[in-house]
């Protein structure tokens, strides 16, 4: 009876500490956007960030509660600071294509630059922007700090680009969704409703795989179509660059179906006054290749056989800060050292695994966790023969399975087979569905 009483009282709590945490917001933030452009730069051994300029956009579609601490660590992290007590006002963690590359064999002998944009809400009074980079050991290789004032003359607001815009799915006040935008690529302005038609494709795909169809209403997904000269998009192995509005193309890292974005300012110019908190490039292409990066973007080819899949996997990536399960031991792929915990809830190199899944580790499992007879070779080819028990056994079964995050060595999966692993497989396993879920709880305040 008295636990019964103590969770009535705190039902009747819970929308109190909700106004609460919403009046905190509103006490340091106006209901509009703080776009940030940074250049990310260096090299393998030193890296460092630059403030573009900033600018003002459209109201704020992040999360209003929860501000001063990010869910994941990310490889990155934007922090607003009072600039009396040092108080972190709002924090958010990101990843980029800049720390990726950094860890190449090319910028070991090369130092280049990349564009970043982040967004913060809108300060009321003067504040400090930290943003800090962090390399494979959780360790701060770049930081900057700079000052920002609301009445800045030369804070440039962004209008509204009149591009046509459409609402895909849910829609309604951007406070109180998730809310993904969808951008053309290689769309020519004959493609228009080509490009209408497969945003739909991309949202319906989305839908369709758990744990976003559970909690499909927690979203909204707007599309934006800006026309490209050219139709397609760049494939420089095959000589084939292409006049387009984001300038995106395949062969990123000298890797030919890594298909990426690096004019990421042009995107955000794109997407203008659209509120957003997610974005998804969608390339007009029937080449394999995308890619996702964590708070960062989503980019998909629209017309290759695989598209569902591939779609789902790389938001799995951007939106749930999910890692690569599969693995093929590239040199230059040495993403998580031996005595550092993955960040990605979906790998550990069990540093400190009693934080990760081992809750959901059935009793008596041993880690590691050997594979099943049917894991002993590739299942890839195979995967549509498999009985559904026997798919539920590679995908259901949790475990510490040796082999992940493009290493077979050190590092360790949830199960022996998952979307994050493999395209064949369809669905994300238990642990990333759970990862998943959090990331929507922590944006909808149920977390």
């Amino acid at each position: 009876m008295k636990r019964a009483f103590i969770f009535l009282a705190l039902l009747t709590l819970l929308p109190w500490l909700a106004f609460a945490q919403e009046t905190v917001f509103d006490a340091h933030f106006a209901d509009s956007t703080l776009r940030l452009d940074y250049v990310f730069c260096g090299d393998a051994a030193h890296q460092e960030i630059y403030l573009r300029q900033a600018l003002r956009t459209s109201a704020w579609a992040g999360r209003r509660t929860k501000l001063e601490k990010p869910l994941l660590q990310g490889n990155g992290q934007i922090r607003v600071l009072d600039p009396v007590s040092g108080k972190c006002l709002y924090a958010n963690s990101f990843s980029s294509l800049f720390q990726e590359w950094t860890t190449t064999g090319e910028a070991v002998s090369v130092p280049k630059a990349f564009e970043c944009s982040l967004q913060v809400p809108w300060p009321k009074q003067a504040v400090n922007v930290e943003v800090t980079l962090l390399d494979t050991h959780g360790k701060v290789a770049a930081q900057l700090c700079h000052p920002v004032h609301p009445d800045d003359i030369l804070i440039r607001p962004i209008a509204d680009n009149a591009l046509p815009l459409r609402v895909i799915h849910g829609g309604g006040s951007p406070d109180k969704k998730i809310d993904i935008v969808i951008v053309s690529e290689g769309y020519t302005l004959a493609e228009t409703e080509k490009f209408f038609h497969d945003a739909e494709r991309a949202a319906d795909a989305l839908f369709s795989h758990e744990p976003f169809k559970g909690r499909a209403e927690d979203f909204s997904v707007r599309a934006v179509f800006a026309p490209s000269a050219d139709s397609g998009v760049s494939v420089p192995h095959r000589g084939d660059w292409r006049n387009t509005v984001v300038s995106s193309h395949f062969d990123t890292f000298y890797s030919e179906r890594y298909l990426t974005v690096p004019d990421i300012w042009r995107v955000w110019d794109v997407i203008g006054t659209v509120p957003f908190e997610h974005v998804i490039v969608l390339a007009n292409t029937p080449i394999y290749g995308g890619g996702g990066i964590y708070n960062s973007i989503t980019i998909m080819n629209s017309d290759h056989p695989t598209f569902v899949p591939v779609l789902v996997h790389e938001f799995g990536h951007a939106f749930g800060g999910l890692g690569d399960e599969y693995f093929y031991d590239d040199p230059f792929a040495a993403l998580y050292p031996a005595d550092t915990e993955p960040w990605e809830p979906n790998l550990t190199t069990l540093v400190e695994f009693e934080a990760k899944w081992a809750d959901m580790l059935p009793p008596g499992t041993p880690v590691p966790t050997p594979v099943d007879a049917l894991e002993k070779q590739d299942v890839r080819p195979l995967w549509h023969t498999l009985r559904p028990k026997d798919k539920a056994l590679l995908n259901r079964k949790v475990g510490v399975y040796e082999g992940g995050g493009y290493t077979s060595h050190g590092v360790y999966r949830p199960a022996q087979e998952c979307r994050m692993k493999i395209n064949e497989c369809g669905d994300f396993c238990p642990v990333c569905e759970r990862a998943i879920v959090k990331m929507i709880d922590y944006y909808t305040d149920n977390l």
